[in-house]
This record gives structure tokens, C-alpha cells and sequence, in this order.
């Protein structure tokens, strides 16, 4: 086993999990998270925007990590972790994209858990169940996090 390659995953892949959660709820402003779905050029700009300021935001966390451990990786690796990451956020952000692979991967009823509409939860009163989130929402955060797994290995091994 490499034990400097299983370290530098290790470290890459906590920096960008925490860097992820960071821009993707902090970084993001309220107006990319709710056109980047949009279709046509408004939602293309949008989410090309938040994937800008969230690879950015990667960037940076993952820039101190590396350079305060000291840890051995190359630009290739860097480039090509941020990137897949960047490319495949970009996809499912655009949302119809992920909504179909749901789909297809017969998750459709989950990917709806939670959503608004004539089948969402209600509590007793009548009024919408309070909830922690969407089944949209979490096949969504999913996805991404099996791309920074992709993207740490990626820098750990280029």
C-alpha cells in the first residue's frame, strides 16, 4: 500500500468535502442557486457562476491544506481533481440532467421525496410537513460527493 497517497487522498478529500459544503451553502448566492436550473442561457450563466465560485472556494481550502501539510501533489493531479469535479457539479446542477439519471436509475419516487405539490407530506394540521430536506436535495449531494471521491484520488495518484 502507498501510505503517502492514501494520506494525500485522505487530506484532499476532507478539504474538498468541507469546501464543497462551504460553497455550495455559503458561497452560492440565493439568485445562482435558484436560476441555475433555469433553461437557456440565464440558467447556463447561473450555474456556471456558482461552479466558478464553488471550484474557487475547492481551490482555496484544498491550497492550504497542501501547502501547510506539505503534501505531494502535482498540477496534472490538481487540475484534473478540480476539473471532474467542476464538470460533473455543473451537470447535476443544471438539475433536468439529474432529474433524468433519477429516472433512469428508477429513483424517481425518491427524488420527488419532499418536493412541493399535490403529493408532498402534510402534518396533521393540514399544513406541509416540516422537513430536512428533499430526496432531490440529497440524491443531489450524493452525486457530488462521489465526484470529490473521484477528484481526490485523482489528486492523490496523478
Amino acid at each position: 500500500m502507498n501510505h503517502t497517497a492514501a494520506a494525500v487522498f485522505a487530506a484532499a478529500f476532507t478539504a474538498l468535502y468541507v469546501a464543497h459544503s462551504v460553497g455550495d451553502h455559503w458561497v452560492q448566492s440565493s439568485c445562482q442557486a435558484a436560476d441555475k436550473g433555469l433553461p437557456g442561457r440565464k440558467g447556463r450563466l447561473a450555474c456556471t457562476r456558482h461552479v466558478v465560485s464553488l471550484t474557487l472556494t475547492k481551490g482555496i481550502v484544498l491550497a492550504l491544506v497542501v501547502v501547510l501539510l506539505q503534501l505531494p501533489v502535482t498540477a496534472l493531479g490538481l487540475v484534473l481533481g478540480l476539473g471532474i469535479d467542476a464538470g460533473t457539479h455543473w451537470w447535476a446542477d443544471r438539475r433536468t440532467t439529474l432529474r433524468r439519471l433519477a429516472h433512469k436509475c428508477n429513483k424517481t419516487e425518491f427524488y420527488n421525496l419532499g418536493a412541493a405539490g399535490p403529493h408532498a407530506p402534510v402534518a396533521h394540521s393540514g399544513k406541509p410537513a416540516a422537513h430536512l430536506g428533499t430526496g432531490a436535495y440529497a440524491l443531489d449531494q450524493a452525486f457530488h460527493h462521489f465526484w470529490l471521491l473521484i477528484g481526490a484520488l485523482l489528486i492523490a495518484t496523478v
